[in-house]
């Protein structure tokens, strides 16, 4: 693994990791694009994920949102807009850096970015995963369905973004109050049922953060895109044996070895 150093568009510092294949040439290259609270590691997962697909012949780039882990700017100055600089800025270094047909992994909030570029992305890309994508943005955080969008957006923490400019997401992480107004004007459902980038999604049957419901029917709804339930599964696939079985799915789908439709 090598650690890399990016410029966003708008200057603002981006930290990253290279992994690459012990056998040449590339199969090609897969960016991995973590959530909400967490950084390119996304908790360990795209760590062991990046060794996957490396051990089977990838080359993998993993970025740090700004206002996330090492990277520049701070979480209350996260924004939608400023996630798809940071995405341009990774899609535009694995190009001309990195080789091969370029595929995206996205987790979560990172399917946000990830679906509202697709419309300029189509040509570059090769192929589309998601993990238990936030894709309908009121449902999920501004008049939040499910307990954990209860216990995060409720009214009353919806108050700390007039009094305080911020509210606090699990306890930690400070959401800002420009971040919290995009949410009632991005769409990325819609971008991403018109893509035609073939895609995947792998989202579990009882997660209680973001919807399994939305995310089947964008699935069926979209050309060219399997669906996989890791079954049992709250947000974030709740165990190692989940974590493995999303892990084995997605490494298989991109490498055409099978796998991903239910």
């Amino acid at each position: 693994m090598q650690l890399v150093e990016l410029t966003s568009v708008d200057g603002t510092p981006l930290r990253g990791a290279v992994h690459r294949p012990q056998a040449q040439p590339s199969l090609g290259t897969v960016l991995l694009l973590h959530g909400i609270t967490v950084d390119m590691d996304e908790g360990g997962m795209f760590v062991r994920l990046a060794d996957r697909l490396a051990a089977a012949g990838w080359t993998v780039l993993r970025v740090s949102f700004r206002g996330h882990g090492r990277s520049g700017g701070t979480p209350r100055g996260v924004t939608i807009a400023g996630e798809m600089l940071d995405l341009q800025t990774a899609v535009d270094y694995a190009t001309v850096q990195l080789s091969g047909p370029l595929s995206i992994v996205a987790s979560s909030f990172g399917a946000v970015p990830t679906s509202l570029s697709l419309p300029w992305m189509a040509d570059r890309l090769d192929r589309v995963v998601l993990w238990n994508p936030v894709l309908d943005l009121r449902r999920t955080f501004v008049e939040p369905e499910l307990p954990w969008g209860k216990e995060n957006y409720s009214s009353e923490q919806q108050k700390l973004l007039t009094t305080q400019g911020f509210l606090l997401v699990d306890g930690a992480f400070e959401l800002g109050r420009v971040l919290f107004e995009e949410f009632r004007r991005y769409h990325p459902f819609e971008e991403f049922v018109a893509s035609s980038v073939p895609s995947l999604v792998v989202h579990g049957d009882r997660d209680s953060a973001v919807s399994y419901d939305i995310a089947r029917q964008a699935a069926a709804a979209k050309p060219s895109c399997a669906f996989h339930t890791v079954v049992g599964s709250d947000h974030g696939f709740d165990s190692r044996e989940r974590e493995d079985e999303a892990i084995t799915v997605t490494v298989n789908w991109l490498t055409g070895n099978g796998g991903g439709g239910e």
